[in-house]
């Protein structure tokens, strides 16, 4: 097993979001599915109810994180990227 595949064996993971990013949603969503214990840090302007606000409130025995920031929205840069790909499927397939 790659050390990709077992970083997504953890039992415990944390999610670091701002919102920017959909597939942070996404990934939630999943990992939750899986039956991971999943604890989320929503750190954009309106963090959602039930979230952690600061990393320093995660409780111990935390295996791995996912971090999915930015400052600004990649999605909205100039031409054609996977960002505004991946935006556009999301779209398509009403998903975003």
């Amino acid at each position: 097993m790659s050390e990709q595949e077992s970083f997504w064996n953890a039992g415990c993971l944390a999610v670091i979001t701002d919102k920017s990013k959909p597939a942070m949603k996404w990934t939630i969503d999943e990992l939750t599915k899986r039956g991971k214990k999943v604890y989320v840090i929503d750190m954009s302007d309106k963090p959602d109810k039930g979230t952690l606000q600061n990393v320093s409130e995660l409780p111990s025995g935390v295996d791995c994180a996912v971090i999915g920031v930015t400052k600004r929205d990649p999605a909205d840069g100039h031409g054609i990227n996977i960002h505004t790909m991946h935006r556009g499927f999301a779209k398509l397939m009403g998903k975003y």
